[in-house]
């Protein structure tokens, strides 16, 4: 691992003394329809094979386009308006308005869905609205793109509803001491402006330093990642990365690497702090912000086409206690507790995750994983007599099917599988949920939003969509069942009469993407059956076998329109 840090440092160092013209434009991570535009694009054989798709946003230098949102140069040619990029400066200089983005959503009875930024889990409408411009002149880059959300956020019937004080007891032991993850931000609408996709950059030849607002996303999963997605708000952060691959003689390298800030979102578990009889069961836990780092290196071998390896490694501290050199850049510090004094000098929540991408371009399909690490192995011999303690993974697999006769429409077949709660190794020694910490009570978020898979911890996915693709168009169907945090449950609820009252959602989609000149249309609409919401049964008798169910349906829809300029 350090001869690969050092390859890349050679790399990044003679690269800087040798600029080249690069537009470090970039596409934000979950831009609708664009974002997964250019991944079928790649299945198709039409985007280079080394660009891995795994460390996100991707830049017009490795997508190799002049305008991230205009990939096929329709709207240049049929288009409302052409404003288009001015260039200045004998072509050194470049303005480019970004497009205005709307975005839209419902929820009829509680909060569902994620990957959506900086917008909340809430039922009722919610919008999001962003926009702005980026600037270019040399190696130096702005991008400008803010984002403001509005949520009417009504009341609901959450957890509180239904369920016991012990029941409140157990969920803010869990909620409350190892995770800032509110129910419902607030009693009332919710609105805030925030800096967005927004960046400054100096970028030379295939690497770029800077400083950044923008959402990441970090892993080779569609639906979702391990570590880093775009579940939550993006945060403040300072960056390292490559812009497209680095080209080597025995293959092709990508990288990044982050500092950054988390904050908390300021509310309490659930909008109920106290019990029947009054007492007060919520603690505030403290402002501080927290520091986050991390890094996520990828190679390409040159003698296996389409093959991606890589590696993630991030750490998360309250910024009061962060002290040291390896503190502020813990990337070399052991894996293995034995060789830390059994532990870290102060609270430090670690995660690691190993990954890989195999494309077949020719039969253009494409299959993934990621397998990652909440606890570190005491040792060697802990680990092979455990592997599977704290594991969590994510495997997914995609498949292009051409229509007889349309050289220009593809059936796209997608798969994919996420596993976030514990093992039967638990059992033996308990690992913890993911994304929960001791130490860090605030966990794996930032604003109160889960930094990871959106599943949330102890979150169990299953998804399957087939779609209809035919250039920017795309129209589908999707199925999905989502176990709700089984980690929680089995403490909380043991098991009634050898069965687990679990919390499991049933949803079907329809999906559409479809453009038109300057515009871009998204919409989803989303039925769910929730079995036994917020784990609360029907008519509960513990001298009963079968337990009826405490069933919720759910409407969610999606509804979004883009404008380029």
């Amino acid at each position: 691992m350090r001869k690969i840090f050092f390859l890349l440092n050679i790399v990044c160092v003679f690269t800087s003394f040798t600029f080249t013209k690069v537009i470090a434009q970039s596409l934000p991570v979950g831009t609708p329809v664009l974002d997964d535009y250019y991944r079928r694009q790649q299945l198709l054989g039409k985007i280079d094979s080394n660009v891995s798709f795994t460390i996100r946003p991707l830049f017009s230098a490795a997508l190799k386009v002049n305008d991230v949102f205009d990939p096929d140069s329709s709207f240049r040619k049929d288009s409302y308006t052409k404003t288009g990029p001015f260039t200045f400066g004998k072509g050194k200089g470049l303005i480019q308005i970004l497009p205005l983005n709307w975005q839209q959503q419902f929820n009829s009875d509680h909060p569902y869905g994620w990957n959506d930024g900086a917008m909340i889990p809430a039922k009722g409408y919610q919008t999001m609205i962003s926009g702005g411009v980026f600037f270019k002149y040399g190696p130096l880059s702005i991008q400008l793109r803010p984002e403001f959300v509005y949520a009417a956020n009504p009341k609901f019937n959450g957890f509180a509803s239904g369920h016991s004080d012990q029941d409140l007891i157990n969920y803010y032991n869990y909620y409350n001491i190892y995770i800032d993850w509110p129910e419902r931000y607030g009693n009332g609408p919710f609105s805030k402006a925030f800096w967005g996709q927004s960046n400054i950059r100096l970028t030379f030849g295939p690497a770029s330093i800077g400083l950044s607002n923008e959402n990441i996303w970090w892993g080779p999963g569609i639906r979702n990642s391990l570590i880093m997605s775009n579940n939550a708000p993006g945060f403040k952060h300072i960056t390292i990365n490559t812009v497209r691959p680095i080209n080597t003689y025995i293959g092709a390298f990508e990288g990044q690497i982050i500092a950054g800030r988390l904050d908390a979102s300021g509310f309490s578990p659930l909008n109920e702090t106290t019990l029947s009889n009054g007492s007060n069961i919520y603690i505030p836990k403290s402002d501080h912000w927290r520091y986050f780092t991390g890094f996520n290196l990828n190679y390409h071998p040159k003698w296996v086409p389409g093959l991606t390896l890589g590696l993630i490694r991030t750490f998360d501290a309250y910024w009061k206690d962060v002290t040291g050199f390896s503190g502020y850049l813990p990337f070399f510090v052991p894996y293995q507790k034995q060789n830390t004094n059994d532990g870290d000098p102060f609270p430090r929540d670690q995660y690691t995750s190993l990954y890989a991408r195999w494309l077949f371009t020719k039969a253009q399909a494409e299959i993934y994983f990621e397998y990652g690490l909440n606890d570190n192995s005491y040792n060697y011999r802990d680990f092979i007599g455990s592997p599977e303690h704290s594991r969590a993974y994510i495997f997914g697999l995609r498949k292009m099917i051409q229509l007889n006769g349309y050289t220009n429409q593809h059936i796209l077949f997608s798969a994919e599988i996420t596993q976030l709660s514990q093992t039967p190794d638990r059992l033996v020694r308990d690992a913890g949920g993911w994304y929960i910490h001791g130490g860090v009570i605030h966990g794996h978020t930032n604003q109160g939003q889960i930094l990871g898979a959106g599943t949330g911890s102890g979150g169990n996915l299953q998804s399957v969509d087939v779609s209809w693709i035919s250039g920017l168009k795309k129209l589908g169907v999707g199925f999905e069942r989502l176990e709700h945090n089984v980690d929680f449950a089995r403490v909380a609820f043991p098991d009634i009469n050898g069965n687990s009252r679990k919390w499991v959602d049933f949803a079907f989609a329809l999906n559409g993407e479809w453009s038109y000149k300057n515009l871009i249309f998204n919409a989803k609409l989303q039925e769910i059956k929730s079995l036994n919401y917020e784990w609360v049964l029907k008519d509960y008798d513990p001298t009963q076998y079968y337990i009826p169910h405490n069933d919720v349906f759910n409407f969610h829809t999606e509804l979004g329109v883009t404008y380029r300029f």
